[in-house]
């Protein structure tokens, strides 16, 4: 519809005498400045009222927007011909709209059935990798029970493949073939009976450790739960023919029997029984004839509470019958620095032998024998870091040579 030119006034003319150009602005009024993008009104409203008064500045804001409508008017007026003749070019736009609709839904749908298709895809794919890796999980649980089964009866096998049985090693005694097939226990190849029993408990205690490390994974299957009363006898019969053994290589000082007990003592993670034993077997009666053990503090105090004489013997029997073993337990590459039969063995041996037998040799109510037994003591620890060092110097310039 076109706008009746007679409701608003015309424009004034720009050459008009009696009047100023429509136009016509103050200089500090500039229109060019709406059009920029970064234009704020509340800026430049604030900006112009610091010199110009606000009644000039909204009535020239007024005169602007009407020059803005007339020319709205005018470009409206001009072009309206072309306006109401674009309704009449649009034509068969329904139609058109129809036929493009058609090829347009028929896409839609096969995408939509692509996209049902793929989806199913996926899920199926999903589903066969959770299956896989469920089978494999069972796979693994299964083959790890089967090789649980395996060792334990690998083990059971092995066990009584030893040249004595268990019940003779509880009594000390030997089997009567081993007596009679031995005469200085060796056999007649040259290989010792205890050698060979020793080979063989290190290679139990070998399958006890891989299954050690199975029931670890599996501990709380009901299949690892029935096998356990045949793994603890296996670990009992383990320990009293390892026990056996060794104490029969430290009373005959068989170096490659006692080499292999401790390497099975080492396997199953039970260095503290092979201490123990090397304590009560061998240093034990040592010690106790340097220092018996009284009744009770006065009777063990009458021969004095001096120190010295019993710290010199002690050194001397602990390298007569004690090195042997230091030297085997700190041998290069041996992998049985694991042991510290200094500390747990013998020295825990000589003090719990002072504290019983001699009671009084550090009390500090005496300090002339508290100052002497001290300084004993620590000349006697000297001597054996002395020789500890000595026997693992080799090791340590090998442990810590740069490697190339």
């Amino acid at each position: 519809m076109a706008v009746d030119p007679i409701q608003t006034p015309p424009p004034r003319s720009a050459t008009d005498f009696f009047s100023d150009p429509l136009d016509f602005h103050p200089l500090w009024f500039k229109p060019d400045l709406f059009l920029s993008p970064d234009f704020d009104s509340d800026s430049y409203i604030s900006e112009l009222r610091t010199f110009v008064p606000f009644d000039t500045l909204r009535s020239e804001l007024q005169a602007h927007l009407t020059s803005l409508n007339h020319e709205l008017i005018d470009l409206i007026n001009r072009d309206y011909a072309d306006f109401v003749n674009l309704s009449t070019k649009l034509v068969d736009v329904d139609s058109a709209v129809v036929r493009m609709r058609a090829p347009l839904l028929e896409l839609r749908e096969k995408i939509e059935g692509f996209r049902g298709s793929v989806d199913s895809s996926l899920v199926a794919l999903k589903n066969g990798l959770e299956q896989r890796s469920e089978a494999a999980a069972t796979r693994e649980v299964l083959e790890l029970l089967l090789d649980t089964f395996h060792v334990v009866s690998k083990v059971e096998k092995l066990i009584k493949e030893l040249p004595s049985v268990p019940g003779d090693w509880s009594n000390g005694d030997v089997n009567s073939t081993e007596k009679n097939a031995t005469s200085n226990g060796s056999t007649e190849n040259g290989t010792s009976v205890r050698e060979t029993q020793s080979m063989l408990l290190e290679r139990i205690a070998s399958e006890m450790n891989r299954l050690k490390f199975y029931i670890a994974h599996a501990q709380n299957l009901p299949f690892i739960q029935n096998m356990e009363k045949r793994i603890q006898s296996a670990s009992l019969l383990l320990d009293a023919s390892l026990g056996h053994c060794f104490v029969d290589g430290l009373e005959h000082r068989d170096e490659n029997a006692i080499y292999n007990c401790l390497r099975a003592y080492a396997a199953i993670d039970n260095t503290s029984s092979a201490e123990e034993i090397f304590r009560m077997t061998i240093v034990a009666p040592l010690i106790q004839k340097i220092i018996p053990r009284g009744l009770s503090g006065e009777v063990a105090g009458a021969s004095g509470d001096g120190l010295e004489n019993d710290y010199q013997e002690i050194k001397k029997c602990i390298e007569k019958d004690c090195q042997f073993l230091l030297e085997i337990s700190s041998a290069e590459n041996s992998g049985l620095h694991v042991f510290d039969f200094l500390a747990n063995s013998i020295l825990k041996e000589v003090l719990s032998a002072i504290k019983k037998g001699k009671p009084g040799a550090f009390s500090p109510g005496r300090p002339t024998e508290f100052l002497i037994n001290y300084k004993s003591s620590l000349d006697f620890l000297g001597h054996l870091e002395g020789s500890m060092c000595h026997l693992l110097k080799t090791y340590f310039c090998f442990t810590l040579l740069p490697l190339d």
